[in-house]
């Protein structure tokens, strides 16, 4: 199995562009958040519970998150609750909102990604491994942690495997 420190040099290597990762900030929640909303349709009670295929999601996504990393699972666990949370709202609303954020969401989301890989110049990692569609909303907790200090020993792991993130082209960070 490989560990936390394999996924996020893995999927950062195609991330070293600050450009690139600041639109991530914005981009890949936009899409995990659209995924959430789209799935949250069908859903059935059990008990007071809301049942959804976007809870299945969130329970197999977290189980992966937590078998990584015990405080990066905590962070995933809080950040789906809560978009599952405002999932099922919107999926109690009509049709045409529910729509219109799911799918509204998930194509701004890709284009802002996009743009970024642009920058990037390269492709994004799903390309080459689908397992990056469930590691990019950890990589972005992650990179947020590093620009408030936290996890020093993970970002160092990391960019020991696959270089520091770029100042400008060709140039890289102290």
């Amino acid at each position: 199995m490989k560990t936390l420190i394999d996924h996020l040099a893995q999927y950062a290597a195609y991330h070293r562009d600050p450009r690139n990762i600041h639109t991530h900030f914005v981009g890949v929640p936009m899409i995990m958040f659209a995924v959430v909303i789209l799935l949250s349709r069908p859903s059935w009670l059990v008990g007071d519970l809301p049942v959804s295929p976007a809870l299945a999601g969130a329970l197999v996504s977290c189980f992966f998150y937590f078998r990584l990393d015990f405080r990066y699972g905590v962070v995933m666990a809080v950040l789906l609750s809560a978009m599952l949370v405002g999932g099922q709202w919107l999926a109690l609303q009509g049709t045409a909102l529910w729509l219109a954020a799911g799918v509204g969401l998930f194509v701004v989301g890709w284009v802002i990604q996009f743009i970024g890989h642009y920058y990037e110049g390269r492709k994004p990692a799903f390309v080459d491994d689908l397992v990056g569609l469930i590691v990019g909303p950890l990589f972005v907790v992650a990179e947020l942690g590093f620009l408030m200090g936290l996890r020093k020993e993970v970002q160092a792991a990391i960019e020991q495997r696959s270089g520091p993130v770029r100042l400008r082209t060709g140039q890289a960070a102290a």
